[in-house]
């Protein structure tokens, strides 16, 4: 579903603090540019920040590459890189932060490209110097725990008020998540069917082939369970399985949303048997030789990280009682899969005559191909009492923006459909957390896998 506009678009501006890291030129300034490459009508004053010296060429060389990389084009793109400004400070410190937000022509849209850490002080430094009408945009982690996110939510709260906070997931940005909107809301044959009385069992997927690719610093402290589960898949499933909203505006959706977070629950309301993790040990992906994740430079094996999750949870609600949805994410693993996939209850009868497949109906959403998949039984070619198991395809709408392009649309026009409200970032939490503790305790086995496998043997 591409994003449908229909206001003027007045100058805006966006504060990156953080602007010399990899989040800014390699995803949030390319994503700026296809947004305004999209929507050429846009003014965008983009102003950045960080501990690192610029010359003012230096900093728009860095800008213009941004937007090669996104290959944006077009005047609103050429007149942003024109005018934008860069700052060396310490964005923890008010003096410093008063200088940059009197650089901003309107109250920003502030981005915090940093350390978790290092937004939580310099949103304490914000207090009492934040223009009136500033938006606040934070990448995950947000917390690192309920406690902390809940701690962080309260700090916020004193800044801006809900609607102009932008918990940022990228993922929700993305057309295969927006295109799960399409495909459930607007289409009389799948909507009545998304039930406990059809559905038997719901997969959210995201497979890589990728191993650490140099994320030790974050990943090792992370895994995959924080990583991908808690801050991505999670918002996906609130998505899958919330109720119809009565418009897909922010209040709606996101009161959907949090509905079907705060109904979830661990399967069997145990810790210990609803997640199962594991690590990758030394294999081949797609003709790469991989080495053991303990071997990857920067990893502290005693740590016990995981690189492939598992979660399986129940939405106790009318709707989906009794169904369980896994979510699943890991690294080096033989097979890419991203996918929402409805797996559907057998027929209630079929006539004894008919013979054949005894695989199950499946609506399957690939993330990444967008590509929408139906699983049906039908007649073979030859004996028309035997069943054949085909799959009907159809291309899914990719929208006009990349992810971060909607992302930063919502931003600046102060639309928070698509960031993750403050009570939602907590129910992930609350979700998470009893998990990571039993791991912690070492009450649950560390499984390995061969990377390039399809995960531990005995693993579904």
């Amino acid at each position: 579903m591409a994003r449908e506009t229909t206001q003027t678009m007045h100058e805006t501006t966006l504060l990156i603090l953080g602007a010399s890291g990899d989040l800014s030129s390699r995803l949030l300034m390319p994503g700026l540019g296809g947004l305004l490459t999209v929507q050429p009508e846009r003014r965008v004053q983009l102003v950045g920040a960080g501990v690192e010296t610029f010359s003012d060429d230096e900093w728009t060389a860095r800008v213009t590459t941004a937007m090669q990389t996104g290959k944006a084009e077009g005047p609103a793109v050429d007149e942003l890189v024109h005018g934008t400004r860069y700052f060396t400070a310490d964005v923890t410190d008010p003096a410093d932060l008063e200088k940059l937000l009197k650089a901003c022509d309107n109250p920003p849209a502030i981005y915090f490209a940093l350390p978790p850490a290092v937004t939580v002080k310099a949103c304490a430094a914000l207090k009492g110097i934040l223009p009136e009408g500033s938006r606040l945009a934070l990448e995950k982690p947000f917390g690192l725990d309920q406690a902390s996110a809940h701690s962080l939510n309260q700090l916020l709260a004193t800044l801006a008020p809900e609607d102009r906070v932008f918990r940022v997931d990228h993922f929700l940005g993305t057309s295969g998540v927006l295109n799960i909107l399409g495909t459930r809301f607007a289409n009389r044959i799948v909507e009545p069917l998304l039930n406990n009385t059809h559905v038997e069992r719901v997969e959210i997927v995201y497979d890589e082939t990728l191993g650490l690719e140099g994320r030790a610093r974050y990943y090792d402290h992370a895994g995959a369970l924080v990583d991908m589960i808690q801050s991505h898949l999670l918002q996906v499933l609130s998505v899958v399985a919330m109720d119809p909203p009565a418009a897909l505006d922010a209040p709606d959706v996101r009161d959907a949303k949090a509905l079907a977070l705060r109904a979830a629950r661990l399967w069997g309301d145990d810790p210990k048997t609803a997640a199962r993790r594991a690590r990758y040990t030394a294999g081949t992906v797609e003709g790469r030789r991989l080495p053991a994740y303990t071997d990857e430079e920067g990893v502290d094996p005693e740590l016990g990280t995981e690189t492939l999750a598992e979660l399986t949870v129940e939405v106790r609600n009318g709707r989906w009682a009794g169904v369980p949805f896994v979510l699943r994410s890991g690294k080096a693993l033989g097979t890419g899969r991203h996918e929402v996939s409805f797996t559907f209850r057998p027929p209630a009868h079929v006539p004894e005559r008919l013979r054949g497949s005894d695989r199950p109906n499946r609506l399957r959403l690939d993330l990444k191909t967008l590509t929408m998949t139906l699983e049906l039984d039908v007649n073979g070619p030859g004996d028309p009492y035997t069943i054949d198991h085909v799959s009907l395809e159809a291309d899914l709408n990719p929208g006009q923006l990349p992810a971060y392009g909607e992302v930063i649309a919502g931003i600046l026009e102060g639309d928070p459909m698509l960031a993750v409200r403050g009570d939602t970032a907590e129910e992930c939490w609350r979700l998470v957390d009893p998990v990571l503790a039993a791991w912690k305790k070492g009450g649950v086995p560390l499984d390995e896998y061969p990377a390039g496998s399809d995960g531990p043997a005995g693993w579904s």
